[in-house]
């Protein structure tokens, strides 16, 4: 009895709550590693399904457009009212258009977007799947022969990776608009805005903001696409598997955006 009673506080403790965290947090990496493996053979071999994967652009790209319009725009707005009250203390409203122009290309344009895609694509991508999941069409599938992986998982992160970039470049652009607007309102001249940008800008900031939306839409439809396949327990299930879609994709696009920030700044 003071055995069992002993381990039993063992496995209520928090080290071994952590632990046991710990592991389940390993090994769904490592399911969700082979997960994205397997698609990417597939991709390699050249079988993809291009009616689906054009579904899924349409979803992606185009229907996140007027989304990532306002948020990209409303952050440019906000970079430069926030820059150009900072920098008039010291004048310097001669810099605001570069330090604008310069993080909405490397930070705000190609995160923001990536969180907003979350929140509305990988979401859905969960809830898709793991209803299919729940419903047990992902066994039928199976059962005729067509893998999951392939029919499911492939063309939304070919999708995924090709929409992305394409959205972060409209945010480029509506959120220059948006930080001209706010700073010629706050008495910057347009000339003043513009040159600064060309003098502090570089293709090389645009390319890689890109880059980074192409890691950002991969990390979205991976996290989705697992969740999905992975759902169990009903509607309950469901909800949980698109919830944890979310919080885990955003959380791994903060993550990887430090590290590309670091390996390409």
């Amino acid at each position: 009895m003071r055995g069992n009673s002993r381990e039993t506080r063992g496995s209520h403790s928090p080290v071994a709550a952590l632990g046991s965290a710990v592991l389940h947090g390993l090994s769904e990496l490592g399911r969700a590693a082979q997960m994205l493996a397997a698609a990417l053979r597939w991709v390699l071999r050249g079988r993809l399904e291009i009616r689906e994967t054009v579904v899924q652009i349409n979803r992606i790209g185009i229907e996140s457009v007027p989304v990532v319009l306002i948020t990209g725009a409303f952050s440019g707005m906000v970079l430069a009212y926030q820059t150009a009250r900072q920098l008039a203390d010291f004048g310097g409203q001669g810099f605001v258009g570069g330090l604008v122009g310069l993080s909405i290309a490397r930070e705000a344009a190609p995160v923001f977007t990536a969180i907003t895609a979350a929140g509305r694509v990988g979401a859905g991508m969960a809830a898709e799947i793991g209803t299919m999941a729940v419903t047990e069409q992902i066994d039928a599938l199976r059962v005729l022969a067509t893998d999951p992986v392939r029919y499911l998982v492939v063309p939304r992160l070919v999708a995924a990776a090709l929409a992305l970039p394409i959205l972060t470049a409209f945010a480029n652009v509506v959120g220059g608009a948006g930080g001209y607007a706010v700073a010629t309102a706050a008495g910057i001249s347009g000339g003043a805005f513009m040159s600064s940008i060309q003098r502090f800008l570089w293709p090389y900031d645009i390319v890689v903001g890109l880059i980074k939306a192409v890691f950002f839409g991969l990390i979205i439809a991976s996290v989705g696409c697992y969740r999905g396949l992975n759902t169990t327990g009903g509607a309950d299930g469901v909800g949980r598997a698109t919830t944890g879609a979310v919080v885990v994709a955003i959380v791994l696009i903060l993550v990887f955006n430090y590290f590309l920030d670091m390996i390409f700044f």
